[in-house]
């Protein structure tokens, strides 16, 4: 697992969980990609945030941040999937899986007034933020 990027190396997680988070990431990567084309993946622009809170102020955190997705998702084309999970063990340590049609896509996010206002709202809850940013490798969803 030596190899993995990021937080999947992470020696903090057990092996067990590393390999769960990094399923997890391709499941819900390959959820925003589902059209699936080399092409198109190869031009996704796909991130992960790595978030830990102030426990005193998980939950007013944990409400701006469905706010801050929903309008996101609503408002911007160009986003194809946020996705945040909290760890079960550390509920204060917050991963966002984003999706994106590409670079461009996640520039327009960052100068969007909603995430400019979610930003501004949450800098005092949050302890750290780390970006990994991943390439696709395999994604492929199921539609129902």
């Amino acid at each position: 697992m030596s190899t993995m990027p990021g937080i999947i190396a992470n020696r903090r997680l057990p092996a067990n969980a590393r390999r769960a988070l990094f399923f997890g990431v391709a499941f819900l990567a390959s959820v925003a990609c589902k059209e699936g084309a080399a092409s198109d993946m190869q031009e996704r622009y796909v991130q992960i945030a790595e978030i830990e809170i102030d426990p005193m102020q998980l939950e007013a955190y944990k409400t701006a941040l469905r706010e801050h997705i929903e309008t996101a998702i609503r408002a911007e084309p160009g986003i194809l999937s946020l996705e945040a999970v909290a760890e079960k063990a550390n509920p204060t340590h917050i991963h966002v899986f984003e999706v994106y049609t590409d670079a461009a896509a996640y520039k327009a996010h960052l100068e969007a007034s909603h995430f400019k206002t979610y930003k501004a709202v949450t800098e005092k809850m949050v302890r750290s933020l780390k970006l990994i940013e991943v390439l696709p490798v395999a994604l492929e969803t199921k539609t129902r």
